[in-house]
C-alpha cells in the first residue's frame, strides 16, 4: 500500500464503504421472502427491511453538507462507517423482525453519512483534471454492487444461516475504517455554522413522507389509496416550501444556489435519467429471465456479472476521456448506447437465444459506465470547492428519487400491463410478461434519450461556465 500515492487511498478507503452499504441493500431483496417464514410475518411486514432503509438514508442525506462543513467530512465518514458496523452486529444479534428493522434503519442513517462524503473526499483528493478518472475508480463499486448483491444474498440465504447477510458486511466495514482513519485527510469544521432546525423539520418530513410512499406504491392500488395520496401531497408541499424558504436564508441546511450552475443541473438531468435506465434493468431483468424464460436466479447472476463489469469497465475510460476531451465526448455517447440497448430490449422474443441477451446488457453496461459517473463527475467540478458536500448530497438525493420513482413506475406498468394482457386471452403468460417487458423497455429507452441534449450542454473543466 505504501507504494500507491495517497489520494489513491483516500479512493480505496471510500469504495470499501461504499460498496457494502450498496451490497447489503441489494442483496436482502431476494431473500425476504425468507424472513417471513423465520419471523413469521406478512410481505408488508417484512418490506420495511428494505423501505426503512431507503427512507433513513434519504431523510439523512440532506444533513451531510452541514455536518460535513460543521464537524468535517473525514469525522462524518468515519461516525458513518462505525454506525453501519454497529447496526450489521446488532442485525446479526437480532432476535425480532422489529429489531431488524431497526438495525436497517440505522444501517440507513449511515449510508446517507457515508455516500455523499464519500464523493466529497475524494473531491477533496484530486485535482479537476483527474476526477474524472477517480470517480470512474470509485463508481465500480456502485456498478457491480447492486449486480452481485441478489446473487451473493440468495447463496447465502441457501447455504447458510441468515444472520451472515449481516455478518458478511463487517470485513468491508472494518477495511473501510482501518483505512479512513489513517488516509482520510481531515477536512476543516466550522464550529460558527448555525443549524436550520425549519428547514431540516420541513426536508426530513417531505422527503420522508415521498421516499415512504415509493417504498410502499408497488402496485397501484397501494399507491392510489387515499392515506397514500395525501402523504405524497404533504410531502412535495413540504418540499417546495422547503425549497422557497431555503433560498431566503444566509446559512441554508442545503445550499440551493449550486442548481443555478448550469452544468449542474443538466448533470443532474442526465444522472436521474442514467439511474432509470440501471434500474429499469435491475428490476425487468430478472422478470424477464425467471418468468418469461423460466430459468432460474444462477442464469440471472450470469445475465447481471458481466454488464457489471463491463459498466465497471467503462466508468474507468469513460473518466479517462472525460479529463481528457471533455463531456461532450462521453456522455452523450453512453446515454445513446444505453437508450440502444433499452430499445433492442423492446424487441426480445421467446425464441431469442440467451446468450443474445447477456450481449445486450453488456451494451446496456457500456452505456451506464460512460453515462452515469462521468456526468456526475462533470456537475461536480463546476461547483465551488466549499459546496461540493453539499453537491453530492443532493446529487445522490435525486437519484435515490429518480431510482425509487422508475422501480414504482415500472413495477405498476409491468403489472397492470401483463394482467391485461393475460386478460385478453390472447397471449400466454409467458407472452404476456414478455410483452410488458419489452414496452416498459421501450418507455425506458424514451426517457434516457431525452437526456441525450442535456448532455451536450454540459461544460467540461476548461470551458467557461456562466
Amino acid at each position: 500500500m505504501s507504494n500507491l500515492p495517497n489520494k489513491w487511498l483516500v479512493v480505496l478507503s471510500v469504495l470499501f464503504g461504499t460498496f457494502t452499504v450498496i451490497l447489503n441493500n441489494s442483496m436482502l431483496n431476494p431473500v425476504l421472502p425468507e424472513f417471513m417464514h423465520i419471523f413469521d410475518s406478512d410481505a408488508v411486514g417484512v418490506s420495511w427491511i428494505l423501505t426503512i432503509f431507503m427512507i433513513a438514508m434519504g431523510m439523512t442525506m440532506p444533513l451531510t453538507g452541514y455536518l460535513g462543513d460543521r464537524f468535517g467530512k473525514k469525522t462524518i465518514y468515519i461516525v458513518g462507517v462505525l454506525l453501519f458496523t454497529f447496526a450489521s452486529i446488532l442485525g446479526a444479534m437480532s432476535q425480532t423482525l422489529s429489531m431488524i428493522i431497526i438495525a436497517r434503519a440505522i444501517q440507513g442513517i449511515a449510508g446517507g453519512l457515508m455516500m455523499p462524503n464519500a464523493m466529497a473526499l475524494i473531491f477533496n483528493a484530486f485535482p479537476k483534471n483527474e476526477r474524472g478518472f477517480a470517480v470512474g475508480t470509485y463508481g465500480i463499486s456502485v456498478m457491480i454492487a447492486p449486480a452481485i448483491g441478489p446473487t451473493v444474498g440468495g447463496v447465502i440465504a441457501e447455504s447458510f444461516n441468515w444472520i451472515f447477510l449481516f455478518l458478511v458486511n463487517l470485513p468491508f466495514a472494518l477495511l473501510s475504517l482501518f483505512f479512513s482513519i489513517k488516509y482520510l485527510k481531515p477536512t476543516p469544521s466550522n464550529p460558527s455554522i448555525r443549524f436550520d432546525y425549519i428547514g431540516f423539520i420541513m426536508v426530513t418530513l417531505g422527503v420522508g413522507s415521498v421516499l415512504y410512499v415509493l417504498g410502499q406504491g408497488r402496485e397501484l392500488e397501494t399507491l392510489v389509496s387515499l392515506n397514500n395520496a395525501l402523504l405524497l401531497v404533504v410531502g412535495i408541499i413540504l418540499i417546495i416550501v422547503f425549497i422557497k424558504y431555503e433560498l431566503r436564508k444566509d446559512q441554508p441546511l442545503l445550499d440551493l444556489r449550486v442548481f443555478k450552475i448550469k452544468t449542474y443541473r443538466y448533470s443532474i438531468i442526465v444522472t436521474s435519467a442514467a439511474s432509470i435506465g440501471l434500474f429499469s434493468g435491475l428490476f425487468l431483468i430478472p422478470y424477464m429471465i425467471q418468468e418469461a424464460y423460466e430459468l432460474g436466479m444462477v442464469a440471472t447472476g450470469l445475465i447481471f456479472l458481466p454488464s457489471a463489469l463491463m459498466s465497471g469497465l467503462f466508468m474507468n475510460v469513460g473518466g479517462k476521456l472525460l479529463d481528457k476531451k471533455g463531456p461532450k465526448v462521453v456522455i452523450p455517447t453512453g446515454l445513446a448506447i444505453l437508450s440502444g440497448a433499452s430499445l433492442t430490449f423492446g424487441f426480445i422474443e421467446l425464441t431469442t437465444a440467451f446468450w443474445v441477451i447477456v450481449v445486450i446488457y453488456i451494451v446496456h453496461g457500456a452505456g451506464l459506465g460512460f453515462g452515469n459517473m462521468p456526468a456526475t463527475t462533470a456537475g461536480m467540478n463546476k461547483i465551488p470547492e466549499h459546496l461540493v458536500a453539499q453537491g453530492s448530497a443532493m446529487n445522490n438525493l435525486i437519484r435515490q428519487f429518480a431510482s425509487s420513482l422508475g422501480i414504482v413506475f415500472f413495477s405498476v406498468y409491468y403489472e397492470l400491463r401483463r394482467g391485461h394482457m393475460i386478460l385478453l386471452d390472447e397471449y400466454t403468460v409467458q407472452e404476456a410478461t414478455l410483452q410488458a417487458i419489452n414496452e416498459a423497455f421501450i418507455i425506458a429507452a424514451v426517457i434516457i434519450a431525452l437526456a441525450i441534449p442535456a448532455a451536450l450542454k454540459m461544460k467540461g473543466v476548461e470551458d467557461e461556465e456562466e
